[in-house]
C-alpha cells in the first residue's frame, strides 16, 4: 500500500515520537511513502521555524511526487492522489480527513498524542 504524508500528520507523528515502521505495520503493512512536493515545501519552511522534523528520514524513505502545478493547494493534490491510487494518508487535519473519507480513502491519524489509528471510509 502507498501512504501519502501530509505536513501536519508528519509533524504530529514526529512530535509524538511514533516509531512509524512499527506503528504502521498493523495498519497498512510496509507502505511506500509518498510526499507531494507542496507538502515537502511546507515541511522545509516549518523546519526553519522549529527544528527536529526528521526531514532526513523523509528524504531517505519517501518519494516526492510533483503535482505538476505550482498553483494547486497541497490538500487538493493529496485528495486527488489518494483517490487515484487508493492510498492511505497520514494527517491530523480535520478538513482534509473529511475530504479523504468522502472520497473513499483511508486516513491514518495520530491519537492520544502517541499512537496511530486507521480510519476507513
Amino acid at each position: 500500500m502507498e501512504l501519502i504524508i501530509d505536513a501536519c500528520g508528519w509533524a504530529a507523528a514526529v512530535d509524538a515520537k511514533v516509531n512509524l515502521d512499527h506503528a504502521l505495520l498493523p495498519l497498512v503493512g510496509r507502505p511506500t511513502w509518498l510526499v507531494p512536493v507542496g507538502v515537502m515545501e511546507e515541511l522545509v519552511a516549518l523546519n526553519r521555524e522549529r527544528r527536529g522534523l526528521l526531514l532526513s528520514l523523509l528524504d531517505e524513505r519517501a518519494t516526492v511526487i510533483d503535482d505538476g502545478t505550482e498553483h494547486q493547494h497541497p490538500d487538493d493534490f493529496i485528495v486527488a492522489l489518494a483517490s487515484e491510487r487508493q492510498a492511505a494518508t497520514l494527517t491530523v487535519d480535520r478538513a482534509l480527513k473529511g475530504r479523504l473519507i468522502q472520497a473513499g480513502c483511508p486516513v491514518i491519524e495520530v491519537v492520544d498524542g502517541h499512537r496511530l489509528r486507521r480510519i476507513d471510509p
